[in-house]
């Protein structure tokens, strides 16, 4: 017993950083914020876990009680290392389910936010379009001369703002006013306006650029609150001020659908959309927070529990970081609130159960690096499971028959089997919701992008019909042989819209032939002329069999001589003569500038992590846009199979495998917005792929399923059997008599060197004896001396394995057991070839025969290392 005294003396004795016993620490010593007890009543599941490990704990100290009671001097040098283990239990115990309460948490917030955040982007993107609507539409040249009363026909007045309703359906309403507030225009037929005294009017008349209003108006009596965008009109000759402009925008119609599309499939939380006094502007469930209440916010990221109608929050509130400059109206925030008693129901994600049991062990490899908490606790794990071998090891080198010890070490065993089972399940618990946070985050990433990609094409389908109307296009346009004047005119409105519309990069009109006579910009960036080069012949002829003024045509996402032959999407609408609109006289051509634009929405969607990377494909996988350089535009870029059978709308996440590393990967197919790719006859399924690597792939030396086939089914240690210490080596069972084995050790403690092919020793390692170094062993792979490919270390431990005067350390993969086998279970190795097979001796048929363990011969490893063991560490 004297050996075993002495081992545990310099184990527990061993400085921090080399000992087993460093990662006993507690993970979570500092004092954090969140208080776990006010989340662990609402989490049943690791209310559940909390109680069996109490449950094992309390055997760990009646195993303690046991060895002192009944084991007495036997017992001297066990004790510790039953009492260190016991302390690592608690200790573990207190930070897995510290762990797994602040993972549950910090998943819901992580959702919550993202949603909070989308809500109130997707708002101020969406008002963004509203500010350049009523800019351009305040200029339109037909409706300044009505408001300055150079012309007289309201009815043409109505009709053509109602014709801008018809492409910007966003709108509920269109007036126009005088310098007083008279009406003069509207077109809803519904309202019954005639004037109006509300102050944003002499406010707007005062402003040189747009005022934006959000309060209740007499301009919408009876209708609550309205978003108006109101601009000043200029009489066309004067430059006078001769009225107002005003924009009603559709705010609940459009809250309402970005609440529909993010809230029907999880009703535990409530978005809302609150003003800068904290007050609720809208909400997707007004029975649950109606509009004009007062919430509580939290702002800061962190979880701090909020209280509102008696009921406990976990809440998230976030500002928009405005869009193009435009801050969006002043002080709004997108928040989402999930009530604590629900915000837990969720979490049984399942993920590891649907990846092959390889990668999932390959994942958990690096859970350092996306989980740290979860990392420390696995190597928490080990080292427990680590001391119980340990401590089978120096009971089995003990040469006096101690029944009482072995019964309580088999106790050890028995306990530390349980404990290790119930480890493994809360572990796998706690990265599978690691994981599932990863997905649902990817999930609602590309879901965003595809929301972000069809609101922006949307405007792009509007303004090209739009400009279409334009009458000095039509009118031009509808002349035999127009003249130079009227052709530069056109050169002129072109270049003014697309100096307010910068998301183009050439704004061009054709005739009926497809010839260009008309571009925003004379010469393309690469130098080559504009005017007189032909339209392509499939747009030309797509546009001229537009039927009515709601059509519109887009180029497939292909090379444009109008984009340097680079990709991008060009919106084409027909240009109708102005007396006869049956008679299309020509075409309007928009270029969208994708290469910019493409890449900052996906951008702009991306999660806030430094290795997230996104692209936008066809169905055929062609990148539209990438966020990795290497991605190029034009390429192909593979998805797994079930992405491209993805319908509309739908979305997908996953892990998988992809340029060697275990990939987070999510794809959405657009739905369109509104009417458009909806019911507006336009089809073009986009697919937004979102991902990021969690790690590379690795090859561990611990199979799942081959540990699960190695649980050894008899474990009792009965006088006339022989212990063996036995590990794995790659996926096979070694062992050798446990009188050859001093300690296992972590392989994270060996030093490298430069490793020898032909010797396998790769490096050194120290051996503590109160709390010094006392000398270097010699570590060999134990993978290369058995023929095996060479180990990668990760999860690996080293054997001390003493013989013959030979002390050395054994890379293996991992640490098994500590068994007893009778004489007849043993039999004669069968000569093979190879290097391995000179030093397996025997073979143990273990679980009635279904389990073979090969039994490494000590004498023979022995005298095989013996050469190199001896040499001088410098």
């Amino acid at each position: 017993m004297h050996k075993m005294g002495a081992w545990l003396a310099r184990l527990l004795r061993a400085p921090v950083g080399m000992s087993d016993t460093r990662t006993w620490a507690p993970t979570h010593e500092k004092e954090l914020s969140m208080n776990l007890d006010d989340y662990l009543p609402y989490m049943r599941d690791v209310v559940r876990c909390e109680a069996s490990l109490r449950e094992l704990n309390l055997m760990w100290r009646v195993i303690e009680a046991m060895a002192e009671m009944n084991c007495g001097d036997d017992a001297s040098g066990l004790l510790p290392m039953i009492a260190a283990t016991r302390q690592g239990f608690e200790r573990l115990e207190r930070d897995l389910v510290d762990s797994l309460v602040r993972q549950r948490v910090d998943n819901v917030m992580a959702e919550v936010g993202t949603q909070a955040r989308d809500v109130i982007d997707i708002v101020v993107r969406n008002l963004y379009e509203r500010t350049a609507d009523v800019g351009f539409l305040a200029t339109d040249r037909e409706l300044c001369e009505y408001v300055a009363g150079l012309r007289t026909d309201r009815d043409s007045a109505v009709e053509r703002l109602r014709a801008y309703r018809d492409k910007y359906t966003v709108y509920q309403e269109i007036i126009l006013l005088d310098t007083q507030g008279a009406v003069l225009a509207h077109i809803d037929p519904l309202s019954p306006i005639e004037g109006s005294r509300d102050p944003l009017i002499p406010a707007t008349l005062a402003s040189e650029t747009h005022v934006e209003t959000f309060r209740a108006t007499d301009l919408r009596p009876g209708a609550g609150p309205a978003l108006v965008y109101s601009q000043r009109m200029l009489h066309p000759q004067t430059q006078e001020v001769v009225g107002v402009l005003c924009l009603v925008f559709g705010f609940e119609d459009e809250m309402r659908g970005i609440f529909e599309a993010r809230h029907r499939d999880d009703a535990r939380y409530n978005i809302l959309l609150l003003d800068g006094d904290n007050r609720v502007l809208a909400s997707a469930d007004e029975a649950w927070i109606p509009r004009g209440v007062r919430v509580p916010v939290n702002r800061s990221g962190q979880p701090e529990l909020c209280i509102h109608g008696g009921r406990k929050y976990l809440t998230q509130t976030y500002a928009t970081q405005g869009y193009q400059g435009y801050p969006g109206p002043p002080g709004w925030q997108g928040q989402v609130m999930v009530p604590l008693d629900v915000a837990f129901t969720q979490v049984g994600a399942g993920i590891l159960e649907k990846l092959d049991e390889s990668i999932a062990e390959g994942l958990l490899s690096h859970a350092a690096s996306f989980c740290p908490p979860l990392y420390e606790i696995i190597q928490t794990a080990d080292t427990v499971r680590r001391v119980v071998w340990n401590g089978e090891v120096m009971a089995a080198g003990d040469q006096r028959d101690l029944r009482q010890l072995k019964s309580v070490l088999a106790q050890i065993s028995d306990n530390g089997a349980r404990s290790n089972q119930l480890f493994s399940g809360a572990i796998r618990d706690l990265y599978d919701a690691a994981l599932a946070s990863n997905l649902e985050a990817a999930d609602f990433t590309t879901r965003l992008m595809v929301d972000l990609l069809d609101r922006n094409l949307y405007e792009r389908a509007n303004d090209c019909r739009w400009w279409a109307m334009t009458p000095e296009l039509r009118r031009t346009l509808a002349q035999a042989h127009p003249t130079a004047a009227d052709l530069q005119q056109l050169n002129a409105i072109l270049s003014h819209i697309n100096g307010l519309y910068t998301v183009y990069t050439q704004l061009v009109v054709y005739d009926r032939h497809g010839r260009i006579v008309a571009s925003s910009r004379q010469s393309t960036p690469d130098g080559h002329a504009v005017i007189g080069t032909p339209i392509d012949a499939t747009a030309l002829a797509a546009t001229l069999s537009l039927s009515h003024a709601q059509q519109y045509h887009v180029s497939g996402f292909e090379p444009s001589p109008l984009y340097q032959d680079r990709r991008t999407y060009t919106y084409h609408a027909a240009i109708r003569d102005l007396d006869d609109p049956s008679q299309v006289v020509g075409g309007i051509g928009i270029v969208f500038d994708s290469a910019v634009e493409l890449h900052a929405m996906l951008r702009g969607g991306l999660p806030l992590m430094a290795k997230a990377q996104a692209v936008y494909v066809d169905r055929n996988g062609l990148v539209l846009s990438s966020t990795q350089d290497e991605v190029a535009t034009g390429t192909r870029f593979a998805l797994p199979a079930e992405f491209h059978q993805l319908q509309r709308g739908e979305s997908r996440s996953r892990i998988v495998v992809r340029d060697g590393q275990y990939v987070v990967m999510a794809a959405c197919v657009s739905s369109g917005y509104r009417e458009f790719k909806v019911s507006d006859g336009y089809q073009d399924d986009v697919l937004a792929v979102c991902f990021w690597p969690l790690g590379e792939v690795r090859s561990l030396q611990r199979d799942p399923a081959r540990r699960r086939e190695a649980a050894l089914l008899e474990r009792k240690v009965l006088p006339h059997c022989e212990q063996f210490a036995t590990f794995f080596v790659d996926d096979s069972l070694f062992a050798l008599p446990a009188t050859a084995v001093l300690e296992a050790l972590p392989a994270t403690q060996l030093k490298r060197v430069s490793a020898d092919p032909t010797r396998h020793r790769i490096g050194l390692l120290a051996r503590h004896r109160d709390g010094r170094i006392v000398r270097y062993l010699w570590v060999f792979d134990l993978f290369g001396l058995l023929g095996l490919p060479e180990s990668d270390q990760l999860g690996s431990q080293v054997i001390v394995f003493q013989h013959q005067g030979v002390e050395v350390g054994l890379l293996v993969g991992d640490l098994h057991a500590v068994p007893a086998f009778e004489a007849q279970q043993i039999s004669q190795a069968p000569a093979l070839p190879g290097s391995g097979s000179q030093v397996i001796s025997h073979l143990i048929r273990a679980n009635q025969g279904k389990l073979l363990i090969q039994l490494l011969d000590p004498n023979a490893l022995a005298a095989r290392l013996k050469p190199e063991a001896t040499l001088a560490v410098r």
